[in-house]
């Protein structure tokens, strides 16, 4: 079932350990399929090279398993619940990326100092509150919490990303990493300027609209 889109998981899953956001087999990433409903995840507890598209788990968002015979990822429950709540949502991903997570650990947003920041997220990326590992708890709060983000940081844990597309989910993780760590090192330096919600707003707008070759 769902071919090209297990060939899009697992090949996406493979971006998680080369962009340096995981650890031995920490990390997932999910696709839904828009015509169906149904969700593509990571099996829990595999090397993330000697995952292949076969391995992917199918399930429902009821969190029935429909093709596949390994468990999927223990943080299944929070991508279903998200899915269930965000109709706009086909992608998610989760990783334990060291900077962004340093941020997450003190309970910190990553403010807008950078125009990255408001290019790719358009505002701060929020810190939520801390939820229990293992049931939809994780996805409770991410959906609360993350607003209009792409991206949000949950207190002790870690990341969190959303987009259209797997795709856009995993370039918002490699994205909150790279910030994170700029920013990590920006106060080590000093104390950053916010830049103002307005320039914020208008950087953002400008980046959807205007980067790239179009469609």
């Amino acid at each position: 079932m769902l071919e090209e889109l297990r060939r899009t998981v697992w090949k996406l899953h493979l971006e998680l350990p080369k962009n340096n956001l995981v650890a031995w087999t920490s990390g997932n990433v999910s696709g839904r399929d828009p015509a169906t409903g149904l969700v593509v995840i990571k099996p829990s507890g595999i090397r993330y090279e000697a995952l292949t598209p076969e391995k992917m788990v199918v399930m429902n968002l009821d969190g029935q398993v429909v093709e596949g015979k390994l468990k999927p990822s223990s943080d299944v429950h929070a991508h279903l619940y998200i899915y269930r709540q965000r109709s706009d949502v086909n992608g998610v991903t989760h990783t334990h990326s060291t900077f962004a997570t340093a941020f997450a650990a003190v309970g910190k947003p990553i403010p807008p100092y950078l125009t990255a920041i408001c290019d790719e997220f358009g505002g701060a990326i929020p810190c939520g509150g801390y939820a229990k590992i293992g049931g939809d708890e994780i996805g409770r709060e991410v959906v609360r919490a993350i607003g209009d983000s792409p991206a949000i940081l949950l207190k002790n844990h870690g990341v969190f990303t959303i987009g259209k597309t797997p795709k856009a989910a995993v370039k918002a993780a490699v994205m909150v990493e790279d910030v994170a760590r700029t920013v990590f090192y920006a106060l080590q330096l000093g104390a950053p300027d916010e830049i103002p919600a307005d320039e914020v707003a208008r950087a953002h707008r400008r980046y959807l609209e205007e980067y790239g070759q179009g469609h």
